[in-house]
């Protein structure tokens, strides 16, 4: 009778941590809840990043932190897992000379993510989704991903920066105005007008200019500087902001939400990366002993 109480027991409780509806943000959840929350993600948690810069004159500093929560917010409604708190340590040197930017050093901004890593592994969850919502990041995420062959861990981390699909993107691109941008135009600013429309001020977004000044045409474009970004766009805004609409947000918004729950759910079936992190640890200890695959 014992036994058959404890079968009913674990079902029950196996039932609930499915079947309820627990909030997606690590922080809404009680400490309770967070375990059941874990379970019913399959130890999937996401890290939506962004950094706080200047974007132009017409939004706000953390605009890619609030479109990147977002996707991922919506996302995980369709895909469950785990979203971690507001996260703006990214790379943002090139915008220092810009008011309110906070770029901190290259070995903290390693330091904080990697600790952040770590101690989302420790309560259990095992993949770790990057969801970057900032250009400047890429080159820091991905070798931030490849530094995770350099020691042994038990948790694999995964990176993205989400597109809104074909279909979205050609819907898009009939509603826009503007065939320029890159960094609070057109299609990002209507991204926040769809997100947070409060943070907007749209009639400012023509009170600097967003035009690209080629300061650096007299080198070959292939030739790599740190320096390119403020070279070509000093102001932090490139691209035409007058037309944006939510219209197009909600699409970019929608479309990308999409893509990356379908990457939550592949996340949530993968057997392999730890598996074959796990064999490249083992193999890297002896390399000479290291047999053809």
């Amino acid at each position: 009778m014992k036994s058959l109480l404890l079968v009913v027991f674990s079902f029950l409780f196996s039932y609930s941590a499915f079947s309820q509806k627990l909030p997606t943000a690590w922080e809404e959840l009680t400490s309770s809840d967070f375990a059941l929350a874990v379970k019913q993600s399959e130890g999937v948690c996401i890290i939506p990043i962004g950094v706080i810069e200047k974007h132009g004159q017409h939004l706000p500093l953390g605009t890619d932190v609030f479109t990147s929560r977002e996707i991922s917010r919506r996302a995980a409604e369709k895909e469950y897992c785990i979203i971690f708190p507001f996260y703006f340590m990214g790379q943002i040197f090139e915008a220092k000379q810009q008011p309110g930017t906070v770029a901190y050093s290259p070995e903290l901004l390693y330091q904080l993510l990697d600790e952040t890593c770590r101690e989302i592994s420790r309560n259990g969850i095992k993949k770790i989704i990057l969801v970057n919502g900032h250009g400047g990041n890429t080159a820091f995420l991905q070798y931030f991903c490849q530094v995770q062959l350099a020691t042994p861990r038990d948790y694999a981390v995964y990176y993205t920066t989400p597109s809104s699909g074909q279909e979205a993107q050609r819907k898009i691109a009939e509603l826009r105005k503007t065939n320029i941008g890159g960094h609070a135009d057109e299609v990002e600013t209507s991204t926040m007008l769809a997100v947070r429309p409060d943070l907007v001020k749209l009639e400012r977004a023509t009170s600097e200019s967003g035009s690209n000044q080629g300061r650096l045409s007299n080198i070959p474009s292939s030739l790599y500087t740190g320096i390119w970004w403020y070279a070509q766009y000093p102001n932090h805004y490139a691209g035409d902001a007058k037309d944006a609409n939510a219209a197009i947000g909600k699409l970019a918004v929608e479309g990308s939400s999409q893509t990356l729950s379908e990457f939550i759910k592949a996340v949530k079936a993968d057997q392999n990366t730890i598996r074959l992190q796990n064999d490249f640890y083992r193999d890297s200890q002896t390399p000479l002993g290291t047999k053809a695959k």
